[in-house]
């Protein structure tokens, strides 16, 4: 039985890797911090699981910015795979708390390295890189060769994270790779993020709960896919012969503003009515433009999105709409 660990368990990503790997007949750890709540939502039918919890699904405590929780770990578990997903990822937040973003997503990657290596494991290793390395893109569409020109504290920790693992291969012989990974979004996002924030708007307009919608920059284009097909080339890219790197995109790009309008009209409102532009919402040096190649990972790893934009959206939304109506009728 293959055993995995994963760093960032709870998150998004974490959340759909894990049910993958378990669907795929692995052994799965995951790294929980002592602040986070063990039973998080999103990996809640996980823990409930009596056949999963303890025999094939593990939680252990730590923190990326504690080497030797790391390094305990790593040689507790052994793990076959790595992957490394934990992170402050918030990007607008980041320009707040660069310190604390720069401690996880770059450091953190450091750390985590240093301590499979000192614990003497050799592990296949996923790295969750970022389009935002990107940032002020030099060339359209974006890929792997594209030079990096991060706008955000996070994009520049995501390319320190970058680098210590292209050095950790080239300089141990580890079979590290990482995922260029774009905009990849789900029910499961987090409430801050911008499509999320948007598809619980449109819930709670919907419901009478909210009167408006506060946004930023309308016309940042991003290229969306959907993050439970996105873990799956996290898997296959530990499973190639040799390690590399990849852009995980569609090849697509589309406007806030285009997500708003698919959004606000799959619950029937006008969104003109209720979306409204806040200067606080944009970051101090904005991204415009992101739009991915993925022609090597669908060469090389036989990997290709299957969600449309369209589709990504009107599933987001219909699962917001489906909470808000479930929390009306228990309340009334």
């Amino acid at each position: 039985m293959p055993r995995a660990f994963i760093t960032g368990l709870t998150g998004q990503d974490g959340s759909y890797l894990a049910e993958l790997l378990l669907n795929k007949g692995y052994e799965v750890h995951g790294l929980i911090r002592r602040d986070s709540p063990s039973r998080s939502e999103r990996i809640h039918a996980l823990c409930d699981n009596p056949n999963l919890l303890n025999k094939r699904f593990f939680l252990h405590v730590g923190d990326l910015g504690d080497s030797l929780s790391l390094l305990r770990l790593m040689s507790l578990v052994q793990p076959d795979e790595v992957y490394n997903l934990a992170a402050q990822s918030h990007v607008r937040l980041s320009f707040d708390v660069p310190e604390q973003t720069c401690n996880t997503a770059a450091m953190g990657v450091l750390r985590l390295l240093e301590a499979i290596m000192k614990a003497g494991i050799r592990p296949r290793f996923y790295q969750a890189s970022s389009s935002e390395m990107f940032g002020q893109v030099l060339e359209v569409p974006q890929s792997e060769k594209t030079p990096f020109y991060p706008r955000s504290p996070y994009g520049v920790a995501k390319v320190f994270g970058y680098w210590t693992t292209l050095n950790y291969r080239e300089s141990y012989g580890l079979h590290a790779s990482n995922g260029i990974l774009f905009n990849h979004e789900s029910p499961r996002r987090g409430e801050t993020f911008v499509t999320r924030k948007i598809t619980l708007a449109v819930a709670k307009i919907k419901a009478g709960l909210q009167d408006k919608l506060m946004l930023g920059n309308l016309d940042a284009r991003r290229d969306w896919g959907h993050a439970a097909e996105y873990v799956e080339a996290m898997w296959l890219m530990l499973q190639q012969d040799k390690p590399d790197d990849y852009v995980i995109a569609t090849g697509e790009t589309h406007s806030v503003r285009e997500f708003v309008e698919i959004a606000f009209d799959r619950a029937g409102l006008d969104w003109q009515k209720y979306v409204e532009i806040d200067p606080k919402f944009f970051r101090p040096t904005e991204v415009d433009l992101l739009i991915g190649d993925p022609s090597k990972a669908n060469r090389v790893l036989n990997w290709q999105p299957q969600t449309t934009f369209r589709q990504l959206v009107h599933l987001m939304v219909d699962a917001d709409l489906a909470a808000f109506g479930q929390r009306r009728r228990l309340a009334a």
